[in-house]
């Protein structure tokens, strides 16, 4: 079995919130392991901060959540429509450079969703977005709705 929910949300600081208690009760009411569920959800409300925060000029005012609990595996993935990241972040349109190539005052964020899931891919889109994608495998608590046999 698996499940899969989408959010369109407003680019405001309320909506971060939001989105972590979806992907929460979702988690719970699956069966996947706390710890599992608080290390997705903090990676959840950093991806989807930034979008808040960092996707000036976007003008439909909104970013989408995307998840899908699969097998043993969760992916979400956090869109926004603002202008794509600063190229220094992203030459390549591969990873983020090491902590030490990004200034104290920003890039944390990205740091801290890598070290919570197993997989990020942070895709800048000029003038058209950011998807930061990422994916984690699941535990289960004993007698879990989605458990895969």
């Amino acid at each position: 079995m698996s499940v899969r929910w989408s959010l369109q949300l407003r680019r405001e600081a309320a909506s971060v919130p939001f989105a972590r208690r979806v992907l929460l009760g979702a988690m719970e009411a699956a069966g996947v392991d706390p710890d599992i569920s608080h290390d997705l959800s903090v990676a959840l409300s950093e991806a989807c901060a930034n979008a808040v925060e960092h996707a000036e000029g976007d003008l439909s005012g909104t970013y989408r959540v995307t998840a899908e609990i699969d097998g043993d595996r969760c992916r979400i993935e956090v869109t926004d429509f603002g202008p794509g990241l600063p190229s220094r972040w992203l030459p390549h349109r591969t990873r983020v450079p090491a902590a030490a190539a990004v200034p104290a005052e920003s890039g944390r964020g990205m740091f801290l969703i890598e070290s919570l899931v197993d997989n990020v891919c942070f895709d800048s889109r000029p003038g058209r977005g950011v998807v930061v994608s990422f994916d984690k495998a699941l535990k289960w608590r004993e007698g879990s709705l989605l458990q895969a046999s």
